[in-house]
């Protein structure tokens, strides 16, 4: 079955199709004139690249936040925008089907407006799916089947954790702390402790260099000195990173960790066997998964494509209609 799968986050947004695999992999934003607020200029990585630098008369557009749409009209012009430049040659007609994620945690409100842009946006038939859902399918997991699946999603907007079973959730707790968070904490810490005012592009990047395979090794940020006003360069060890961004992770982990006591033994059980599924950017982040594992008491895995695996399973639920809609009437 052709269609998109789209993956609507906070900070990226990811499309799939099952003829292509992912086709577009952008952050989630967006430039408009401040006339015309309602048209996009650019999105993805060339709004992006503006942050900090923006021409006056121009505004930078974030639709998403925490995972959910916040302006109607800025999300529909995304949208389209989104829609144009994913099948660029018009291949699934004029209006063709999609699966969307959307935040376990999101409310009813919150999906009939998720719904109401997709079709205004040119979509014919819009499906939505929850992302732990669609990250499981991504990651090869069947939620149909009689057996517990503990997802842990960390994106840009939403921290949740999802325990998935025959087409239902057994227990989900979110809390809208999440990457945004974790890069303004590295933000502020950088300047309190070493006085150096870094843009937010440079904090994303310095708080996405710290992966587990480099450790020992440091990153170089570049910002203006708080005292002299000067440019300036700072050399950080990637294990300060962490310990700058410990207090907020630990706040995130706190929060999911309570899901744990509404799962029946028997769900304990099926997840020990099989551990829990870390999917999102801020999966990624060094030191994450020990913590989190450190947390629950269960074996933690990444998922092996964090970033892009939320559009591959919604890509995948296109031919598989049944697990939308069992997941769409929790």
């Amino acid at each position: 079955m052709s269609g998109l799968g789209i993956d609507l986050g906070t900070a990226n947004t990811v499309v799939g199709t099952p003829e292509d695999g992912i086709v577009l992999n952008e952050p989630s934003f967006m430039l408009v004139r401040t006339k015309e607020p309602h048209r996009a200029l650019a999105i993805g990585q060339e709004a992006r690249s503006l942050v900090g630098r923006t021409p006056i008369g121009i505004t930078q557009v974030r639709p998403m936040r925490a995972g959910v749409i916040v302006d109607l009209e800025s999300a529909k012009a995304f949208v389209s925008a989104v829609i144009k430049q994913a099948s660029p040659y018009g291949h699934f007609g004029r209006r063709p089907t999609a699966v969307i994620s959307v935040p376990e945690g999101a409310t009813p409100l919150e999906r009939r407006a998720l719904l109401e842009v997709g079709h205004e946006a040119g979509l014919r038939k819009v499906g939505l799916i929850p992302e732990p859902v669609a990250g499981a399918v991504g990651c090869g997991i069947n939620p149909m089947e009689p057996r517990a699946h503990l997802v842990v999603n960390i994106g840009g907007g939403t921290s949740e954790v999802t325990a998935v079973c025959f087409g239902g959730v057994i227990s989900h707790r979110s809390c809208r702390i999440a990457g945004d968070e974790l890069t303004t904490a590295l933000h502020h810490y950088l300047r309190e402790e070493h006085q150096i005012i870094v843009g937010d592009l440079t904090a994303e990047r310095a708080k996405m260099g710290t992966p587990d395979t480099e450790e020992g090794q440091s990153v170089v940020v570049e910002g203006l000195d708080a005292v002299t006003g000067r440019a300036r360069l700072l050399s950080l060890d990637v294990d300060e990173i962490v310990e700058a961004l410990r207090p907020t992770t630990a706040s995130i982990v706190q929060t999911l960790t309570s899901c744990l006591e509404d799962l029946p033994p028997q769900a304990i059980g099926d997840v020990m066997s099989e551990g829990v599924l870390a999917i999102g950017g801020g999966s990624m982040l060094r030191g994450l998964s020990q913590l989190l594992e450190d947390a629950f008491g269960l074996p933690v895995k990444t998922a092996e494509r964090p970033l892009t695996c939320v559009a591959e399973g919604a890509t995948a639920c296109l031919a598989h209609p049944e697990v939308v809609a069992a997941y769409s009437n929790n």
